[in-house]
């Protein structure tokens, strides 16, 4: 049976008590509709609009809402391991747990953040990156990793701020980790930028480069490797990636490149 939820993201007003820190933006609801059973083939969450007409997360939920802050879907809360994803290929684009031959697919342990998509972002396969050893795009929507404290819900839009961007090599394609937090965690006006988050998230930037490197070997692969030196690059720099990756889902919602098996709705 289909069950409807309505998740709210963060609407509280939050103190500007710094230059640096951001103001609230007003969130409306954003209702999330669950079809078939959680760990099943068929499970999946669609997204909702006000009059109840299925949207795609992908690429009807606005990337910005101005003054430095981004929406960020949740596909994955923290402190679990299935994997699940947004479905590029399928009508409204629900979110679903990825399969592989036929059988769901988890991580061989928990991830420890919050992780999903920056809506309408898009990493481009026929574009290389020169700064990143010529890698090309993945063919999917900029991920996210939320280091703030709470777990959240599958579909549960956030409003965050980028701090750090980490250049993943997938197999020889490019999958950008953006790392950020959402503005009502607790920490949120102390970090800003890459060295805030040294600071009072001491071993998280490291922790988040070995868990994506690392989480292939159990299952036989090699380790995924990192571009721009192995380390994470800063604010500015995730700022720039946004902006190029969103210029690229323009392109191709425009059909300005080839979809392929994507769905643009």
């Amino acid at each position: 049976m289909a069950a409807t939820r309505v998740i709210t993201a963060a609407s509280a007003t939050t103190r500007a008590s710094s230059p640096n820190e951001l103001s609230a933006i007003y969130n409306p609801q954003v209702k999330v509709k669950e079809e078939g059973q959680p760990e099943t083939l068929d499970y999946r969450v669609f997204f909702l609009d006000g009059s109840g007409k299925k949207v795609s997360p992908w690429h009807d939920i606005p990337l910005t809402l101005g003054d430095g802050v981004y929406n960020f879907i949740v596909e994955i809360p923290k402190e679990s391991k299935a994997k699940m994803e947004v479905a590029t290929d399928e009508d409204f684009t629900p979110i679903k747990q990825d399969t592989k031959k036929g059988k769901l697919r988890y991580y061989p342990y928990n991830i420890n953040w919050n992780y999903g998509l920056l809506p309408q972002t898009w990493e481009d396969p026929s574009q290389a990156n020169a700064e990143v050893e010529g890698a090309f795009g993945d063919n999917d929507p900029v991920d996210v990793v939320e280091i703030g404290e709470t777990q959240r819900k599958i579909g549960e839009v956030l409003k965050i701020k980028p701090l750090a961007a980490l250049a993943m090599i997938d197999e020889g394609e490019l999958d950008w980790k953006i790392v950020a937090i959402s503005l009502d965690d607790p920490k949120a006006h102390l970090v800003n930028d890459v060295d805030d988050v040294e600071k009072h998230f001491p071993g998280t930037l490291t922790a988040i480069r070995d868990w994506f490197r690392d989480y292939k070997i159990p299952d036989g692969k090699p380790a995924n490797r990192f571009g721009l030196g192995d380390k994470p690059a800063n604010k500015e720099y995730a700022l720039k990636i946004i902006h190029e990756t969103n210029e690229s889902w323009a392109k191709l919602v425009k059909r300005s490149v080839d979809a392929g098996d994507l769905s643009l709705f």
